[in-house]
């Protein structure tokens, strides 16, 4: 037994890891390791260096994005307020494009005014038809920023209508709010008044609740027949998503091209009594209404 013992004893000792050689990698890695080993910042009277808090970040908000966001400029401007070393952040001059800001934590300054984020809000415009849908077009055709006030540029439009129809838009400088509206799983309503050719039929309103078979998938919606004069009907629809076109391609697919189309309603949004062209700002009272009716209807989901 005490042979076994003893032989038991030699194999673990004979187990234990013997020391790995040094291979040629592992030379060149501490030989680049010391070259590149960045300086440590010394202690001030004996206590560890503090990280500089004025110093801007590079992460966060993009500070074009954020001008862009307080109103001052639009995006380019912003960009070509930096490249002229006309904002200072902290005190310091910020002239490269991608820099980053805490808003919370930093002093942003641009052309000697102190930028803070407005308020949030929402607009209801009433969009003509043969407007862009955008707050601007490289092809300078007529477009959303055109009729919203300068104050508002921070603002922008949720989903869009095409360049023949009018209606309901609203903008927002609240990201939650925008996505809430627009994103479809949230099946947010929006509302149409259509004019259409032909004679709408029962059996047409019945294909379209059921869902019509379109290029990016079925589509549904309900539809009610307002009136119609022997060659055109007037129909009220309402879809949960916002596909291009997609009352259009609807109607086409039920072999009724439309001839008129107008936004009346999305979400908790209404036009109310809006001309086209006209423009009209949201109470604090009235859009922290409608921010509670729309998440009421989210939870109902």
């Amino acid at each position: 037994m005490r042979k076994a013992k003893n032989i038991r004893k030699i194999n673990q000792s004979d187990n234990k890891k013997a020391p790995r050689l040094r291979t040629h990698s592992d030379n060149l890695k501490s030989i680049y390791n010391k070259k590149n080993k960045l300086p440590r910042k010394k202690p001030l009277d004996g206590k560890s260096a503090k990280p500089d808090n004025t110093a801007v970040s590079n992460r966060g908000t993009r500070l074009q994005k954020y001008i862009a966001e307080c109103g001052l400029a639009s995006r380019r401007g912003a960009e070509q307020l930096i490249i002229q070393g006309r904002v200072k952040v902290n005190g310091k001059v910020a002239n490269k494009l991608g820099t980053c800001v805490d808003p919370d934590k930093d002093l942003i300054v641009a052309n000697g005014i102190h930028l803070k984020l407005p308020e949030k809000g929402a607009l209801i415009f009433y969009k003509p038809k043969h407007v862009i849908s955008t707050m601007s077009d490289p092809e300078g055709r007529p477009c959303v920023a055109d009729y919203i006030p300068k104050d508002f540029r921070s603002y922008f439009p949720i989903g869009r209508l095409d360049w023949d129809s009018s209606g309901l838009i609203v903008l927002t400088n609240d990201g939650e709010l925008g996505e809430k509206l627009m994103h479809p799983r949230f099946e947010i309503e929006r509302t149409y008044t259509v004019k259409v050719e032909g004679v709408f039929a029962q059996k047409d309103s019945e294909k379209a609740a059921k869902g019509i078979k379109l290029v990016d998938g079925i589509a549904a919606g309900k539809v009610w027949k307002i009136s119609n004069d022997g060659k055109n009907s007037w129909l009220e629809i309402t879809v949960k998503e916002g596909r291009n076109r997609m009352v259009r391609r609807m109607m086409n697919e039920l072999g009724h091209p439309v001839v008129k189309l107008r936004r009346i309603i999305h979400g908790p949004f209404s036009l109310g009594k809006l001309q086209p062209g006209e423009v009209r700002k949201l109470t604090k009272k009235e859009f922290m209404t409608v921010k509670e009716q729309l998440k009421k209807s989210i939870k109902s989901l």
